[in-house]
């Protein structure tokens, strides 16, 4: 018997703490090696893409889950009233094969994007960490916003946007969700130039960031970055930071290290480890207010496992979805 849950259904049960704790569930685990998660695969259409993730975790509290989450990337789709980023996400019991749930995944995939920024921001940014930049101002952006709150004093946010006008409606947002001051800005180096955080949700294939905006003691979540080729900061800007990937064969292939590394900018060796090893506590995050770090985020099936799982837990708890028999 399997759980259907609407993306309404699932924003029912879904908010950010749960995410967040979903984040730190799926990167210890990744850490302590309690994954199994093969690389993502992608089908280059025209006008997009689309991405097959699937893996299985076995969870602290003793569940074991499996899954696949299939995943579309249309940049285009805005123009036509569409939404760029659309998932569906199946769970399944490793055991059996049976499937336990299948739900919307826009919703986990935006919120687990954003509560791994935020995990990362936990262990990488400075604790008086109070000023955020914001380059790029869609729906992630939101989530990645929605989740550094959870983790840091942020007092003021900085946005921008090749639309102007994207950046302001974003700058409103912020003001009327979360209660800080937030801007629009025309240049991209000044939500850069002196912030505590910065946060590229980009699909740019060139530097968006260059390596004299960045102040010593900075911490980046690269977030755009998530095909072959794509890249948001100036090589120079890694060279100097302390490097933390969600995943090295994912990032290396397709995260902000992707090109410097094919160009030879950058080397394996300068790759401080991942932050499943942070969350696990094998390695330190941060150990000097000065230092510069990027957290080079391109998405894991773990944690739409760990998060969909806590979403269809919720969800059964409160009696929602509908219950459907596939097989007969």
């Amino acid at each position: 018997m399997s759980l259907v849950l609407t993306g309404s259904e699932v924003m029912q049960v879904l908010d950010m703490d749960l995410a967040l704790a979903a984040a730190q569930e799926a990167f210890q685990a990744y850490g302590e090696g309690r994954v199994n998660m093969p690389p993502k695969s992608y089908l280059t259409l025209a006008k997009g893409d689309f991405r097959a993730m699937y893996g299985e975790i076995f969870l602290a509290g003793g569940d074991h889950i499996c899954g696949l989450k299939w995943v579309n990337v249309h940049p285009e789709n805005p123009a036509r009233g569409l939404l760029t980023v659309m998932a569906k996400v199946v769970l399944n019991d490793p055991d059996t094969g049976l499937e336990r749930a299948d739900m919307d995944g826009t919703h986990i995939t935006n919120f687990r994007t954003g509560a791994a920024g935020g995990l990362a921001a936990q262990y990488l940014a400075r604790q008086d960490a109070a000023r955020l930049g914001m380059i790029g101002a869609g729906a992630q952006a939101r989530t990645q916003v929605a989740a550094l709150l959870k983790v840091r004093p942020i007092q003021e946010v900085v946005v921008y946007d090749r639309h102007l006008a994207h950046a302001q409606a974003f700058a409103d947002y912020a003001m009327a969700t979360h209660g800080v001051q937030a801007r629009a800005t025309a240049a991209a180096a000044e939500a850069v130039r002196g912030l505590d955080i910065v946060v590229t949700t980009t699909p740019s294939s060139s530097p968006v960031v260059m390596r004299e905006w960045v102040s010593p003691g900075t911490h980046i979540n690269a977030i755009g970055a998530d095909a072959a080729g794509k890249q948001e900061l100036d090589p120079n800007i890694l060279k100097a930071a302390k490097i933390v990937v969600d995943d090295w064969a994912q990032a290396s292939h397709s995260g902000e290290i992707n090109v410097p590394l094919a160009r030879g900018e950058l080397t394996p060796s300068q790759i401080y480890g991942s932050l499943g090893e942070i969350a696990a506590g094998k390695k330190p995050g941060r150990t000097s207010p000065e230092e510069i770090t990027v957290f080079d985020s391109t998405g894991l099936i773990i944690q739409d496992l760990a998060l969909g799982f806590a979403v269809y837990r919720r969800a059964l708890a409160r009696g929602l979805g509908e219950v459907k028999d596939f097989l007969k």
